[in-house]
């Protein structure tokens, strides 16, 4: 379904949601609106790496305003970053007999809405409550409609939450996928390891897990410096980065393939390249799944490391 494009002072939501948004939700979350409004940005552009009509309202004025701010730090990783992990997601599911999505931190991402899923996918959205409560208002004011079978889930993702997909209808016996995009950055060390040992546990064999992460020399690059300066101001900090995201992926029982957007240092220079890339072929598609291990558990990670 496609949404109208507002003007620079007519975009997302009505000003008393605009206000809840920022009541309601903490730091970290906010940083989904400023993803969203990087994504409408690029839905923007002739030459886009993917259609996004819900971005813009679910940025709202709040995410605008964070991306403004950013005006003078280039930020195409989210751009690349998304069309990555939809031709991640589009594949994983429709090379095997995957039915079931997990998104982890979901926040303002409108993949159930915008990708054309099997129509008996059953996909989870797993963030804080008050985050999905006003995605859901903004979407459903939008008249968006779900191309797969959606479950929004509110939960604290530094809590146990298998309980609630459980219930939900995810199955931990059947093969998954799952997606844990912008958020490990965020958290210490010892949450990381704990989220993904609790994804671990509810995976079966064939399942497959995708994550973006930094290394440890970003959470003081130069480069890096204006991003990360906004994001500490707005209470948004980065905590953690890997040198070795084969070995954390290793170490979690994951079979790892790892991929960067560019070299270090170069983000800028290879945007072109990575822009053809991604139009010419997916990063994805030089990916294929290995042959069944009887005696080990038979998943796949891809990571994206910056």
């Amino acid at each position: 379904m496609a949404l109208p494009h507002h003007g620079a002072g007519d975009h997302g939501a009505p000003m008393a949601a605009e206000t809840a948004r920022v009541r309601t939700m903490d730091t970290v979350a906010q940083t989904a609106c400023l993803a969203a409004a990087a994504r409408a940005r690029e839905d923007e552009r002739p030459d886009r790496l993917f259609s996004d009509p819900f971005a813009a309202p679910l940025a709202g004025a709040t995410g605008f305003a964070y991306l403004d701010r950013l005006a003078n730090v280039p930020t195409p990783y989210v751009a690349v970053r998304t069309r990555f992990f939809d031709d991640f997601l589009d594949q994983t599911v429709r090379s095997g007999d995957v039915r079931q999505v997990v998104l982890v931190a979901a926040g303002m991402d409108a993949r159930a809405f915008r990708l054309p899923w099997p129509p008996d996918l059953a996909l989870y959205e797993l963030d804080q409550p008050e985050l999905l409560a006003l995605k859901h208002a903004i979407l459903a004011d939008s008249g968006a409609r779900a191309t797969c079978r959606r479950h929004a889930l509110g939960v604290d993702l530094t809590q146990s939450w298998a309980e609630a997909l459980c219930a939900a209808g995810y199955r931990a016996h059947e093969p998954s996928v799952w997606l844990v995009e912008g958020l490990l950055y965020y958290l210490e060390e010892a949450v990381v390891h704990a989220m993904l040992d609790r994804i671990a546990a509810l995976t079966a064999p064939g399942s497959w897990l995708g994550v973006d992460l930094v290394n440890q020399d970003s959470l003081w690059s130069p480069l890096l410096q204006p991003w990360l300066v906004i994001g500490a101001y707005n209470g948004a900090v980065w905590r953690f980065g890997t040198n070795n995201p084969e070995r954390l992926c290793a170490c979690h029982g994951w079979e790892p393939w790892v991929r960067q957007p560019g070299e270090q240092g170069a983000l800028v220079s290879t945007w072109s390249v990575l822009r053809q890339s991604c139009k010419r072929r997916s990063p994805v598609g030089l990916l294929k799944q290995p042959g069944h291990k009887a005696s080990a558990k038979d998943n796949s990670a891809l990571a994206l490391a910056a």
